[in-house]
């Protein structure tokens, strides 16, 4: 990489940084342009230059947390060896990463969903990537008889549509206290729904 590209490179995350200390604090809606490019000390000229509009930025934005997102669960999957110890550790994951970062979850989860259709498809898109995961610890688990044979694909989508909900629920009412207290609850109905019994009992 030359010196130029990777200036132009340290310019854009320094960009997407302020973007998003921007955004968690004033939301997609009322976030300005002129704010983004103060925080990162870059002019207006040279933010376009990167991202053509606030949008774009946005879009941007939502792609790096929901990749970095992804990595940090697949890498907290590969340490487990049994495939639903494996969902269980994606379950696990999901909930510390947003319970951590409680104003990019609202981001990710509430700002986006209202700032338009090309939003809430990169949002689909992490959904699938996320019922993928657990689809495929599911399809193991029912090669190797932990699991009755059944909809993997529907039990995966079921698994997250849980998950956000209670994500949802957290932002909106403060309920838990602490997202990661509504794992063990979770945990057990999740795993209940896909064995008939609890972990310990699979296992």
């Amino acid at each position: 990489m030359t010196a130029v590209q990777e200036r132009s490179k340290t310019r854009r995350q320094r960009l997407l940084d302020a973007a998003l200390e921007v955004f968690t604090s004033h939301g997609y809606s009322d976030a300005a342009i002129d704010q983004i490019a103060r925080a990162s000390d870059t002019s207006k000229g040279g933010l376009y230059f990167h991202f053509p509009s606030k949008q774009a930025l946005f879009l941007a934005l939502l792609g790096e947390a929901s990749a970095a997102l992804l990595t940090d669960v697949e890498t907290a999957m590969a340490a487990e060896t049994d495939p639903l110890a494996r969902g269980d550790a994606a379950l696990r994951e999901v909930l510390h990463a947003f319970g951590g970062h409680r104003l990019l979850a609202r981001l990710l989860l509430i700002d986006a969903v209202g700032a338009g259709k090309e939003f809430a498809v990169k949002l689909d898109e992490l959904h699938a990537a996320f019922a993928a995961l657990i689809a495929r610890c599911l399809d193991d688990a029912v090669a190797q008889g932990l699991i009755p044979p059944q909809d993997t694909r529907l039990a995966a989508q079921a698994w997250y549509g849980a998950v956000n909900h209670v994500v949802l629920r957290w932002l909106m009412t403060g309920e838990p206290r602490r997202l990661e207290d509504a794992y063990p609850a979770l945990r057990r109905l999740l795993l209940f729904g896909v064995t008939g019994a609890s972990q310990e009992k699979v296992r």
